[in-house]
């Protein structure tokens, strides 16, 4: 198994207690838009197992175009022993990557792409939103809903509506199944979601209970855990 070690380059703060750390972009390291990846810190690899307590499994909420690794992240005052020490790390410090996969590719297949996520779930979206807006071809239009009780409107900034790209924010889950049993009138659409399990779950019900065919659901998922979800 290839680890990347790269350096801390920059932490942006994104919203209140909402963080994209920046890491140094290697010639090798590529990869596809809405990919994930396991970041860890030091320490994770001394010994015979892994200290998972050091590992995250993370989306990286940037295209290689932009010239840099970014991990967005929500850091409260009470937070994990993983999440204070990312947080207290120097610039130049070195974090480590390894297992990057997407398992959620933009699919261009002349349907509206629906963009479901909850809280900082978005950062997952953000490249998948920002390589529709370099290249719009089989993708007549892309909505992006999201839940956003803190209401930070999380990326609103970065990602401008346009005549192709639309996005809705709202403060409370009954709010966001309410929008989205709207979308379900779109039986061709292809839906992504990215949440919690307990989200995924919930989405997914509505989405069969209005008969949109599993084929057409996308969730950040192995192949092996997506008959759990999708059954």
């Amino acid at each position: 198994m290839q680890i990347d070690w790269l350096p801390l380059e920059q932490v942006t703060q994104e919203g209140e207690h909402t963080y994209t750390f920046h890491l140094k972009l290697p010639d090798d390291f590529v990869w596809e838009e809405g990919a994930h990846t396991h970041m860890a810190l030091e320490g994770f690899n001394v010994g015979e197992k892994p200290n998972r307590s050091l590992i995250r499994h993370m989306s990286i909420s940037t295209l290689p175009s932009e010239g840099t690794i970014g991990i967005t992240t929500r850091i409260k005052p009470e937070c994990s022993v993983f999440k204070q020490t990312l947080q207290q790390l120097k610039m130049g410090e070195k974090i480590a990557l390894f297992k990057t996969h997407s398992n959620i590719p933009l699919r261009r297949e002349g349907r509206t792409v629906y963009l479901l996520s909850a809280g900082v779930g978005l950062a997952t979206f953000r490249p998948i939103t920002l390589q529709h807006q370099i290249d719009r071809s089989g993708i007549p239009h892309m909505h992006s809903l999201n839940v956003d009780s803190a209401r930070t409107e999380l990326f609103k900034t970065q990602l401008p509506s346009h005549e192709q790209f639309s996005s809705t924010y709202v403060e409370s889950r009954s709010a966001y199944y309410d929008a989205l049993k709207d979308m379900t009138a779109d039986k061709e659409g292809l839906y992504y979601v990215v949440g919690s399990d307990e989200f995924l779950h919930d989405t997914i019900n509505v989405l069969q209970d209005a008969n949109i065919p599993k084929a057409q659901i996308m969730i950040d998922k192995r192949q092996d855990q997506l008959d759990t979800f999708l059954a």
